[in-house]
């Protein structure tokens, strides 16, 4: 059986790089909203020399998520699933940034946790801004809704996110939905440490992403308060996903890893003076 990775958000950015390393050991699955998108980046690989093909797949939807992970475990044994996919404040509405980033979490966690082996490891991508948004905001007691019931889940997580004006309202469910993302997969840990499977999250800071590129006016303020004044290039964060994913660290399950430069340490520094 060959053993296989599945990287959402693979078609471009960290996502894409990961698959170029893991690449090397693994038969790829790509995967995003439309094939379409995703078909530069599947040459790409091809040419580079890795098995690799393209699955559409929408993550906010449970069904087409079950699909997902049913495919991977016919192609073989599933090794890791890098979950990058994800929608930053300028990509959408507040409720569709809540969907995809919270919601399109728990559908991978769940659907993957039923095809994964011993061994095999699922990392969650957040982002530092899990850490720099105002614990006051969170309704962080609210997040085991997401183990009840899904619909009221959304409902909690919305209502708090419309006590703010309506130009916030994309940032606020950003910040919430990844510093979800961190404490589902620290408490999915000991669930899929039953299966011998590892789970952790992952917190980038700002790197030469196009999502990145998105946010373009606000990381700029954010990196002169970095310990290390640049953005990150895409292959640093790549290459501790796939670090993460590898069995070297057989032993590291139910954390998360930040990777910002040093941003969120030098602005709690600063806020401090």
């Amino acid at each position: 059986m060959k053993k296989v990775c599945v990287i959402t958000g693979g078609g471009s950015g960290m996502g894409l790089a990961t698959a170029r390393i893991l690449g090397k050991e693994n038969h790829i699955i790509i995967v995003g909203r439309t094939l379409k998108k995703l078909q530069a980046a599947l040459e790409e690989l091809k040419a580079e020399g890795i098995e690799a093909e393209s699955f559409a797949c929408d993550i906010a939807n449970r069904a087409s998520v079950d699909k997902l992970a049913i495919h991977a475990r016919k192609m073989g044994t599933i090794a890791s699933v890098i979950h990058a996919a994800g929608m930053s404040p300028h990509m959408g509405d507040a409720k569709t940034i809540m969907e995809a980033n919270a919601l399109g979490t728990i559908n991978m966690n769940e659907a993957f946790y039923n095809v994964m082996e011993e061994g095999s490891c699922i990392i969650d991508v957040s982002s530092m801004s899990a850490y720099m948004i105002p614990g006051f905001i969170l309704p962080a007691g609210k997040y085991k809704y997401s183990r009840i019931d899904k619909e009221l889940f959304m409902k909690k997580m919305m209502a708090r996110v419309n006590l703010f004006p309506k130009k916030s309202r994309s940032g606020v469910a950003y910040g919430i939905s990844k510093n979800f993302v961190i404490w589902y997969a620290k408490t999915d840990a000991a669930k899929f440490g039953e299966k011998g499977v590892r789970v952790i999250s992952v917190s980038p800071g700002s790197f030469e992403t196009p999502m990145g590129e998105l946010e373009k006016e606000g990381v700029e303020n954010l990196i002169k308060y970095c310990a290390i004044k640049r953005l990150g290039h895409v292959e640093e964060i790549a290459s501790l996903l796939a670090f993460c994913a590898g069995d070297k660290v057989g032993y590291l399950t139910g954390t998360d890893i930040l990777c910002d430069g040093g941003c969120v340490a030098s602005e709690r520094r600063t806020q401090k003076r």
